[in-house]
């Protein structure tokens, strides 16, 4: 129903919002458009899942994204310390340097007659590198970590059948046991980093696992993500066809493509918000309990929309486009002589979309090798 402020999609089971200007409404009214839905699982979670979630003592309860309370306040102080402007900025010779390692390696590849994943080349570790060094936590396995994040991606925002949830759920539960472990840690020997700064807080250690598990996920997966979905539009939208001449130059400046890549395919597209009482949205009545989904990006909004807006506007805005401009300025001499092999496959969820695959050759390999 093109158009239409608010429209119920029976599919997905929310109201969905698509104009920009509503949307940033809805997120500048946490009291009647609540997040306590923000990071519930999308496919309801089996019995099987469920326990092997409960025999980790695996909780989620209201800390950043989910909690519309009185906590939320000085749980975000803390951790927004972590991602001051200051930080951020020191942090750019850091991503430079381990991005620009990861570029050169490819392009010896490249060079080689090697095709080359761009996602797992460049664009998967620098981004969980960066955060871990701005939190302070050493000693992780970040292969582990990659690994433990995307599980928990489509655990809470796919369509897993139960076959599928059980194996995410392991997984997610393993994840849960080493932020239980760290915060342990904590506990008997404080240090000044996530974990340290979280127990002297006073929060509980469920509380503390919480706002750790979201945040390693979205402190470095979605950035990923966003990087690899810029990398993807600047290779689809500087192609010439094969048989003509190539139109090809350097990606432009990196600054633009992504505020770009942000308005139009963002990483995280959507979000989730749920009534507390009868609203409208425009001149669409909802009852309360209704749940909403709010269109991030491609909508014709702004590329700030991509973070949110108000309280819970996304901590690592100004790192993740820090991150995805260097990435491209780093491998904007790679991007300029390469092509896709293939239509690369997504990650596809309900409010994360990107390659999952970047595969590339050189202009002059036939790919085949």
């Amino acid at each position: 129903m093109s158009g239409c402020p608010a429209r119920y999609d029976e599919a997905l089971g929310y109201w969905v919002v698509d104009d920009p200007a509503l949307a940033r409404e809805v997120l500048l009214d946490p009291e009647t458009f609540r997040p306590d839905n923000a990071v519930l699982a999308h496919t309801p979670l089996s019995v099987k899942a469920l326990r092997v979630l409960s025999g980790a003592g695996f909780a989620l309860p209201p800390t950043l994204a989910n909690n519309a309370g009185e906590s939320h306040r000085p749980i975000r102080a803390a951790v927004a310390r972590f991602f001051s402007p200051a930080r951020v900025a020191a942090v750019e010779p850091l991503t430079r340097e381990l991005t620009s390692a990861r570029v050169s390696a490819a392009s010896a590849r490249l060079a080689a007659g090697e095709q080359v994943d761009l996602v797992q080349a460049i664009a998967a570790e620098p981004p969980a590198l960066v955060v871990l060094q701005l939190l302070g936590l050493r000693d992780v396995d970040v292969p582990a970590l990659k690994a433990w994040s995307l599980d928990s991606l489509e655990l809470f925002w796919g369509w897993p059948d139960e076959d599928r949830q059980l194996e995410l759920a392991h997984s997610a539960a393993e994840f849960y046991a080493w932020l239980r472990a760290r915060t342990t840690a904590a506990r008997l020997e404080p240090a000044d980093d996530l974990f340290g700064v979280l127990v002297t807080l006073g929060l509980t250690d469920e509380e503390i696992c919480a706002v750790a598990y979201f945040l390693l996920i979205a402190g470095q997966e979605t950035t990923t993500q966003l990087i690899s979905t810029a990398f993807h539009r600047s290779l689809t939208q500087s192609s010439a066809p094969p048989d003509e001449p190539s139109r090809r130059s350097a990606p432009g400046d990196s600054i633009d493509v992504v505020e770009e890549t942000l308005r139009c395919a963002s990483s995280v597209p959507t979000w989730r918000r749920v009534t507390s009482r009868p609203t409208a949205v425009g001149d669409v009545e909802l009852p309360a309990g209704a749940p909403v989904l709010l269109g991030l990006s491609g909508h014709g909004g702004p590329a700030d929309l991509a973070f949110g807006i108000g309280v819970h506007r996304c901590l690592g805005a100004g790192l993740a486009r820090l991150e995805a401009r260097v990435a491209l300025e780093c491998a904007q001499e790679l991007l300029g002589g390469v092509r896709l092999v293939d239509e690369p496959p997504m990650i596809d969820l309900l409010s994360f979309r990107a390659p999952k695959r970047l595969l590339i050759v050189t202009d002059g390999n036939t790919g085949d090798n």
